[in-house]
């Protein structure tokens, strides 16, 4: 018994002859996804490396009015940096109502705590139309 398909004569001339049957690739596929593997494990690891130098952790807001509020954040960086974050209201619908940047100066190591590097901030805000939540869009350190 043969396992290769031989068609009929009639089938053959009207089909024409059959296509070879490509064997199957497993050995390029899988080094084509060991390789992508790597790539992505790399960037990973470059995007994650290293001690953030800045980073910024929204702790809660309060609504005072319909044109006041307060956003309360951590802010980690190196004690001697100075920093600025912008801050934001949003409305019901996500529109930004309110906006500010913060400057932030360097702290001892007495401030805060992890030696002078995590310290709490409030911010206060107007804004231009009710709010409903609050926080810290970006924040970057200052240089001179």
């Amino acid at each position: 018994m043969s396992s290769a398909y031989t068609p009929t004569p009639r089938v053959a001339n009207r089909y024409g002859p059959p296509k070879p049957v490509k064997p199957a690739r497993p050995f390029r596929l899988l080094v084509v996804t060991v390789l992508l593997a790597c790539v992505a494990a790399v960037a990973v690891f470059a995007l994650t490396s290293g001690n953030p130098r800045i980073s910024s952790k929204d702790v809660g807001f309060s609504i005072s009015g319909d044109l006041r509020a307060s956003v309360d954040f951590e802010l980690t960086k190196p004690a001697d940096a100075a920093a600025e974050c912008a801050v934001q209201v949003l409305s019901e619908n996500y529109a930004v109502v309110g906006w500010k940047v913060v400057t932030i100066g360097p702290n001892a190591e007495t401030d805060g705590v992890n030696n002078g590097q995590t310290t709490a901030h409030r911010a206060e805000l107007r804004t231009d139309s009710p709010g409903v939540s609050g926080g810290v869009n970006a924040c970057w350190l200052v240089t001179d």
